[in-house]
């Protein structure tokens, strides 16, 4: 594809205030590990906020997205509940305040706030540190094939898309391993700006190119409703016969049973908590529970608007103007060719060059906050742990300088021969996923739950999900779902029976910090001996109702920019209404209830404070 000079040079220029703008500010993340990992939790919650958004706003889920909505209209807006988006709600409402109160670095530091230090807790220390670097590796080679691929066919340089690959990852490499966090989330917070005018500026093209009426010819009746009911619905038949194809191929026929599905999945993936990787980490940088559960509300409000005015105008300027192009393509369409033929015939020049740095900017953003989340494993949970815990601060930035670079040659190594282990690549992220979740889940609302039984859920559960991809690759990821989580389970209650209960005093440390509800009564009895006045978390009741507006809220940040892009009024005034609606539910049920549970902490402070020593009491009494 070519481009023309003003978008070239707006792209260099992006470029060269990128990494000016991160060696400037690299200076602020070099004092020592915590500094050099999580900024020395002094960044505002809003600015993580956007720092985490604009990871999440990655090149190849884009495109996904713009491909669902395509084919599915505005039923697609179900279907990133797959990942699950609403875990975010999750994070919002009660598990980002409950995670930032163990005040750690990385995801298996939590395990020795949870498990303590004893053999299971170890073993369950060390599945963590594998998780979370197997996944960075995978996340890094998917990363590199998928940005070679998009600048081979945007940037007009004669080269192959692994150069490409190699010299965009290692000018993103440069300022997010000198600098760490500071530099990763002031640079995000830039390129977050450009993604969000980029964004917008393609939505309002698409509605000044696309009548209400050119769009209806093209799609088929029921496109632009958003509820479904038993089967999908969707007849492409007539317009591009191909499409119905590609809805049995991805089995979302039966729609009802495929969501009920993908909500029972979701709900559980979303109680686990966020896995050990870059939105982890965001939370952990924040200055308190309250902030890291404002950082995670705000995600959703900066992230859904501008996104979905990109991927509801990039779909329908295809819709209207690609339509016969893809139609002529057979049984083999390439919606991968969307956004070139719209970028090289329907965007005006400089704004191409804008909206390149801006899909740009979403890979370098994901893959610096991939980069800076993998070396904290690395240092801080095994060499200052089990190796050198006393070393001088500067000798852990130094080695986390050197981790970095490492995970980075991985994933080119792994970026060049990805063609040849596609499918083992996609076991390892079919089995990662699906494996975390029953362990995660029984962490924290089970009291019982040791660290032996989190190790050998997460080996039975990750184990299982590789079995089933070898052996029965025609069942879906999300129809393994139930099987794999049956397997976890199994292995959580079997390592956990088998074995003895963690100590009294890691047990109460931990509820006591971090207050969770749940399945937590022996512990609450044993608290309240040494400190009678402690009393339990009994926001379960209003948790649940703040999780369940919350989602009715991010979904209707979701669908309201794409209906005001096809310019379905109607819905639009019904959609905003929702969104107000909730928003006002949400202020007064939960935003104004965050300065309640900062008073919590500050009370549970004074209290452990006055330690009352432990009474004695017969065994038979003890926690089991």
């Amino acid at each position: 594809m070519k481009i023309d000079v003003i978008d070239i040079g707006i792209i260099l220029a992006y470029f060269g205030i990128v990494i000016l703008l991160g060696f400037l500010v690299s200076r602020r993340g070099i004092k020592d590990i915590n500094s050099y990992f999580l900024s020395s939790n002094s960044l505002p919650w809003w600015i993580l906020g956007v720092s985490n958004a604009s990871g999440m706003y990655d090149i190849t889920g884009t495109m996904w997205l713009v491909y669902v909505l395509f084919v599915y209209g505005l039923k697609s807006v179900w279907l990133p509940w797959l990942w699950p988006t609403f875990n975010q709600i999750f994070l919002m409402v009660f598990l980002s305040i409950w995670l930032r109160r163990s005040k750690v670095m990385t995801g298996a530091a939590w395990i020795r706030t949870r498990f303590g230090t004893s053999m299971g807790a170890q073993l369950a220390h060390i599945i963590v540190v594998i998780f979370a670097l197997v996944s960075v590796v995978g996340f890094l080679a998917y990363g590199f094939q998928g940005i070679g691929k998009f600048a081979k066919i945007f940037l007009p340089w004669d080269i192959s898309p692994g150069a490409y690959a190699v010299i965009l990852m290692s000018l993103t490499a440069v300022y997010a391993v000198k600098g760490g966090m500071m530099s990763v989330v002031i640079t995000e917070f830039l390129q977050f700006i450009v993604l969000t005018i980029a964004s917008i500026a393609v939505g309002v093209i698409a509605m000044n190119a696309v009548s209400p009426a050119m769009l209806r010819a093209v799609v088929p009746a029921g496109w632009n409703q958003i509820f479904f009911g038993w089967h999908l619905n969707l007849d492409w038949t007539g317009l591009i016969d191909a499409v119905n194809t590609k809805i049995q191929s991805d089995g979302y026929s039966l729609f009802s049973i495929f969501f009920m599905m993908m909500v029972f999945k979701g709900i559980l993936v979303s109680a686990a908590g966020p896995a050990p990787n870059y939105d982890m980490q965001r939370v952990l940088a924040t200055r308190s529970p309250k902030d890291a559960a404002k950082m995670s509300w705000f995600v959703n409000v900066v992230l859904c608007f501008p996104r979905y005015m990109m991927i509801a105008g990039l779909t329908v300027l295809a819709l209207v103007y690609f339509s016969p192009q893809l139609k002529a393509m057979g049984p083999n369409i390439d919606f991968e060719m969307v956004l070139p033929y719209a970028l090289k015939n329907l965007i005006p020049v400089g704004w191409v060059g804008l909206i390149l740095a801006g899909l740009i900017a979403a890979f370098m953003s994901n893959y610096a906050a991939t980069i800076n989340a993998a070396p904290a494993y690395v240092v801080n949970d095994i060499y200052k742990r089990f190796i050198n815990p006393d070393d001088h601060p500067k000798k852990y930035v130094r080695m986390s300088y050197i981790v970095s670079v490492v995970f980075v040659l991985l994933g080119f190594a792994f970026g060049f021969i990805v063609g040849s282990i596609n499918e083992v690549m996609l076991w390892i992220v079919n089995a990662l996923w699906p494996g975390y979740t029953a362990a995660n889940v029984l962490k924290w609302y089970w009291w019982r739950l040791n660290g032996y039984g989190y190790f050998w859920g997460m080996v039975a559960g990750i184990g299982a999900a590789l079995a089933l991809a070898m052996f029965v690759p025609s069942v879906g990821a999300i129809y393994a779902f139930p099987y794999i989580l049956a397997v976890s389970v199994i292995g959580c209650v079997a390592g956990t029976y088998l074995t003895a209960p963690e100590p009294d005093e890691v047990l109460i440390d931990f509820y006591m910090r971090v207050r969770p509800w749940g399945f937590w009564t022996p512990v609450l009895r044993k608290v309240q001996q040494r400190h009678p006045r402690f009393q339990p978390n009994r926001r379960f009741g209003k948790d649940i109702f703040n999780v369940g507006v919350g989602v009715a809220w991010q979904t209707s940040l979701v669908a309201l920019p794409i209906f005001l892009v096809i310019r379905e009024m109607t819905s639009v005034y019904v959609t905003l209404a929702v969104l107000v609606a909730t928003s006002v539910t949400l202020k007064f049920s939960w935003w104004n209830t965050l300065e309640e549970a900062s008073r919590d902490d500050d009370a549970l402070a004074a209290l452990q404070q006055t330690h009352i020593p432990e009474p004695a009491v017969p065994a038979a009494e003890a926690i089991t």
